[in-house]
């Protein structure tokens, strides 16, 4: 059995040993294939995760909408201000704190998920998975994200 330590170090170089361009690669395959799927509702990958906690959470405010895609607010703020001006969200700002901004679905916003809801399923047909197979691979896929958000990136830094 291949470990670690019995690889060659130039194998570790290629290309096609690099696990992060094999998600790469499929992150960029799944996004083609969304972009067909969403042509029809208007709107592009990040707009339609914005609207996924939407219209799974209601109204939140915008920073606790990056923390669940896991996006900076100037990655954000154009994608809220595209679907504000397609008139699918709506923002507004605290009462409390005038710092903080709130995003909410409108009813255009609301209407657009009957549209989505086949979305999901011809995004699986397309992976060619059995759903318990795609179920395995999330979880694994969110293990190992968790696993590197513990990881100190300082810590990876070469030792002279």
């Amino acid at each position: 059995m291949e470990t670690i330590d019995t690889t060659r170090d130039e194998d570790f170089l290629r290309l096609d040993h690099q696990i992060c361009f094999s998600l790469h690669a499929a992150t960029r395959a799944f996004n083609g294939v969304y972009r067909g799927a969403l042509k029809e509702l208007g709107l592009t990958y990040p707009q339609y995760l914005v609207m996924l906690v939407l219209w799974e959470h209601g109204e939140l405010p915008v920073k606790r909408i990056g923390e669940y895609l896991r996006l900076d607010s100037g990655t954000l703020s154009p994608l809220l201000k595209r679907l504000e001006a397609a008139g699918y969200i709506e923002r507004r700002r605290s009462a409390q704190d005038e710092r903080s901004v709130a995003a909410r679905p409108t009813e255009a916003g609301t209407a657009l998920r009957d549209k989505a809801l086949d979305v999901p399923k011809r995004i699986a047909a397309a992976t060619g998975m059995e759903l318990d197979e795609m179920r395995v691979l999330q979880a694994r896929l969110k293990d190992l994200a968790a696993r590197l958000d513990s990881v100190d990136p300082d810590a990876l830094t070469a030792c002279e």
